[in-house]
């Protein structure tokens, strides 16, 4: 709700710091004729412990006074944050060119001359004060629309991580009966992120935002298997080649089903993050990974640190051909792979953090 003008000119209060008393009364009575609450001092001193009391709207400043001089104060005030945005008029018998060039580059808004001329004073405070208020008024309109930008953005992803979830849940039922794969990965991937944020290595590239995302994107990597046949996505014996060849092929399926979503939405990292895992989540760090066979740091983080999880979480967890290892075996057998399948930065920090990690062994 906008304050009126009249409602305005009611509360705004004008700050005349000048050590000259009868300055002080003379500009107070025009001020209060204007409508306007004058609030004199006689000092900088004064002035702070004004400011401290109650935020002035306007400021009136004398140039030359003892001690700190006007340019010397408005400088200050042009410093800190608090005032930096109050309008500052000086009020001076030194109206020189060099003095008031000097006082707009120090940031005051205006120059008044002594001896002062009424309609000049009211002129100038009035025009000043105006454009505080619209000012303000922008700000403020600024910010509600700020606030309602980001509700409609954060509405937006939410409804984008129900609909990814959606989609995850729907792989999980077709592999997974305990329907915990994926709350696992996204917990221990939100947990090794947050333990990555602490190294020197990763502290920029891993912000709040990452661990944010990295939590929901993980949930979506193996969305490419809804394309795979069951007869061949379930085979407890070993695979035929050809059968391998088509297990291969649901990174690059998972990916371009989510470059669909991502497309024809509104975009968020999120999405872009699920696309990096989903296709990526089986290349191996020495580069003999698929489906692109891509090497060493050429690989997405958020794909590397998925793959550290997803190992841990399919190891310790019965498979439809094979048993779920011990975790003293699923730990040997990632060892035996670092720098091999695994980032070892990653698991320089995964060997840290290994026992506060969620896995069917330990539930």
């Amino acid at each position: 709700m906008h304050m009126s003008e009249m409602d305005f000119r009611s509360h705004a209060n004008i700050l005349i710091v000048d050590d000259v008393s009868a300055n002080l009364v003379l500009l107070s009575e025009m001020i209060r004729e204007l409508g306007y609450v004058p609030r004199p001092v006689t000092s900088v001193k004064n002035a702070q412990a004004a400011i401290e009391k109650k935020m002035p709207h306007l400021i009136l400043l004398d140039v030359s006074m003892p001690e700190i001089n006007g340019f010397e104060y408005c400088a200050m005030l042009k410093e800190d944050v608090k005032t930096r945005e109050i309008p500052i008029i000086f009020i001076s018998a030194l109206d020189s060119l060099e003095d008031k060039v000097k006082g707009f580059q120090l940031g005051a808004v205006d120059y008044i001359s002594k001896p002062f001329e009424k309609e000049e004073v009211r002129v100038r405070i009035s025009t000043h004060l105006k454009i505080y208020q619209l000012q303000q008024e922008l700000e403020s309109y600024n910010g509600r629309l700020h606030k309602m930008i980001n509700d409609q953005i954060h509405l937006v992803e939410e409804e984008q991580k129900n609909i990814l979830n959606a989609m995850a849940s729907l792989v999980e039922k077709k592999e997974d009966a305990s329907e915990s794969h994926l709350e696992m990965v996204g917990e221990n991937c939100r947990l090794l992120s947050i333990s990555l944020q602490f190294s020197p290595k990763y502290e920029k590239e891993i912000t709040a935002s990452f661990i944010d995302e990295i939590e929901v994107a993980s949930r979506l990597h193996d969305v490419g298997f809804i394309s795979i046949s069951d007869a061949v996505q379930y085979k407890s014996t070993e695979l035929l080649p050809e059968e391998w060849k088509e297990i291969q092929k649901h990174p690059e399926i998972g990916a371009s089903y989510l470059e669909e979503i991502y497309e024809k939405s509104a975009k968020n990292a999120f999405m872009k993050m699920a696309i990096d895992i989903a296709r990526f989540h089986h290349e191996n760090w020495d580069g003999s990974g698929y489906p692109r066979g891509l090497m060493g740091e050429e690989i997405p983080l958020a794909a590397r640190i998925f793959k550290v999880i997803d190992c841990y979480d399919s190891l310790n967890r019965d498979r439809c051909y094979r048993k779920a290892f011990s975790l003293e075996e699923s730990l040997e057998i990632m060892e035996r792979e670092d720098g091999v399948q695994f980032d070892p930065s990653i698991m320089e920090i995964f060997r840290k953090v290994q026992k506060q990690l969620r896995c069917e062994n330990n539930i």
